[in-house]
């Protein structure tokens, strides 16, 4: 049995019986999650309490709250600031808002790939943001979960072209980037908070929105989408965070056993995205589902977006510099 089945096939029975059992002075955090079962969210949480029960000996634990039931993604970022929440998992856009240099990371077509995704947060670019948004928001990442790049779903047509695009009503997060994003390619998007999303699109509301083909899975979005435009502007990154005022109330032991839990759990996610992305992939086409690739190898798209978006993003974000930080640890060319 590999570890990926062990974890979602098994955690729960692992939770409850594979593990010592947990004393009676046991610890149980909140865990606010955004998406619902069977996403790249669910996935983290679940490999970082299992990790973490392991690391203490029974002593922490933790509960999933799917579904955005302790409130919308933004809003746990300000709850875990001020110490009303233990840990949330959400997507690092709903960060921004709060530590505005991660927003270097959902620059469009910054993050190339999933490899590009695990050396940035992973190496010195991510212990940067890191402590940016322990400063800025109070909050502390202690894992990365990885979700693949946020792809372009509508019910009205294929879309190829940034043409094709035109007259498409697309939900979005309160997120400057990605709104500017769409306005490149000629699209006033709709900003929405996520808890509304599903019932919008189900209405007709909107006519699309765009996410990992892992969260589409998860919210169930081919019952209410159609068309998938295989896009790669954004890479999905979902970081856990904690309170700092919580993590610093902890033992030093305690705080490293939650770093470690947190550093195999980014591991696991990384996995577990590439042992389960194409399967989903073909799931969603079998259940109904169309994928259309964009046309030229996305070039239009790609031009608008970097020329148009980057330069208005450079001060929020802390500089040029910063992005040519992060071009740099990339091995590309610095912009000028």
């Amino acid at each position: 049995m590999s570890f990926i089945t062990r974890i979602l096939g098994g955690t729960v029975l692992a939770l409850s019986l594979g593990l010592p059992a947990l004393p009676a002075a046991a610890t149980e955090y909140r865990i606010a999650v955004g998406d619902g079962a069977g996403g790249t969210q669910e996935a983290l949480g679940k490999a970082f309490v299992e990790a973490l029960q392991e690391k203490s000996g029974g002593e922490m634990t933790g509960r999933l709250f799917l579904n955005g039931q302790l409130g919308d993604e933004q809003d746990t970022v300000t709850a875990a600031a001020t110490g009303t929440l233990d840990f949330s998992i959400l997507a690092i856009n709903n960060v921004m808002p709060f530590s505005p240099s991660v927003g270097t990371l959902t620059l469009p077509y910054v993050i190339l790939s999933q490899d590009d995704a695990e050396t940035l947060t992973q190496g010195e670019v991510g212990q940067q943001m890191i402590e940016q948004t322990i400063n800025d928001a109070g909050v502390r990442i202690i894992a990365w979960g990885y979700s693949g790049f946020r792809v372009l779903t509508n019910s009205k047509r294929p879309v190829a072209s940034v043409a094709d695009m035109q007259g498409l009503v697309v939900r979005v997060p309160r997120n400057e980037i990605m709104i500017e994003s769409y306005k490149s390619w000629g699209i006033n998007p709709t900003p929405m908070a996520w808890g509304e999303t599903f019932a919008a699109l189900q209405q007709g509301v909107v006519d699309g929105q765009d996410n990992p083909y892992m969260t589409i899975n998860a919210m169930k979005f081919d019952e209410v989408q159609k068309h998938i435009t295989n896009l790669r502007y954004i890479f999905s990154i979902e970081p856990l965070i904690v309170s700092e005022s919580l993590f610093q109330s902890l033992s030093p032991e305690q705080q490293q056993q939650i770093l470690e839990a947190g550093q195999e759990a980014t591991q696991f996610s990384a996995s577990f995205l590439r042992e389960e992305e194409d399967k989903i992939k073909a799931d969603l086409v079998e259940r109904g589902m169309e994928i259309t690739e964009p046309a030229d190898d996305e070039q239009e798209f790609i031009e608008l977006a970097t020329t148009t978006v980057w330069p208005k993003f450079y001060d929020q974000i802390g500089g040029k510099d910063v992005l040519n930080g992060v071009l740099a640890a990339l091995g590309r060319d610095p912009v000028e």
